[in-house]
Parts: C-alpha cells; structure tokens; sequence
C-alpha cells in the first residue's frame, strides 16, 4: 500500500482517455494533466466560466454555428489550461486543440471529464 504524505503534490500526471469515434472504434490519448488540488479547480472552473460568459456577451443574433464554434474554443481554451501535453502526432498548440475539438468532440469532452474526475475525486479509472 502507498504511503500518504501531506503537502507531496505533483507538478504534474499523466493518463490514457479513452473515447469513441464516430464509426464506433475506440481511441485513445495520452495526456498529461497539470495538478490542482480540489480548491484550485474550483478556481479554474471559476475563471473558465467568467471567461465564456464575458465572451458570449449580450448577442442577441447568436447562430448555432456561433454557438458551436464559441463551445468548441471554450473547450480547446479549458484543455489548454489543463493539460501539459499529449501524445498525437500532432504537436500541443492551440490551433490543434481546437481543431480536435471540432473534428472530433468526444475526445476533448472525455479529456475534460477525465480531468475533473482525477481532481474531484482523486482517481482515475478505466
């Protein structure tokens, strides 16, 4: 069994999601996740959501493209915050975060889940 010791945090961990693709195959990434502790995500969440208020705005013309393009950013915005890396051959910018994210939405929302759940819940299962 591993010992417990208090004030021990990693920088950083690292861990394999799994998703579906569209055709039903299972994928997976391995990433690696920046640490917080349960407050500091609850600080992240925080800003994370000020951030996607403050750039919805009042827009009463708002298209469901808009809305599909401000979510896809949000969460390439929420995986660039949380993550280190990753394994694709692709290199971890920006611009491929959210490329993956519209292409392939289940990816970012399963690295996203995995993440909260690490965190909130200090594990990470399979």
């Amino acid at each position: 069994m591993a010992k417990i010791t208090l004030g021990n945090r990693p920088s950083s961990f690292s861990h394999t999601v799994k998703f579906k693709l569209l055709d039903g195959t299972q994928a997976a990434v391995k990433v690696v996740y920046k640490y917080r502790t349960r407050s500091e995500f609850g600080a992240f969440i925080d800003e994370i959501a000020a951030a996607s208020k403050q750039e919805r705005g009042a827009d009463a013309d708002l298209s469901w493209a808009k809305v599909m393009e401000q979510t896809g950013s949000a969460n390439a915005d929420y995986v660039m915050r949380a993550v280190e890396g990753w394994d694709l051959d692709e290199p971890f910018t920006l611009e491929n975060v959210q490329q993956l994210a519209d292409e392939l939405p289940a990816a970012v929302a399963a690295i996203m889940d995995d993440y909260r759940n690490a965190i909130t819940q200090g594990r990470l299962g399979n």
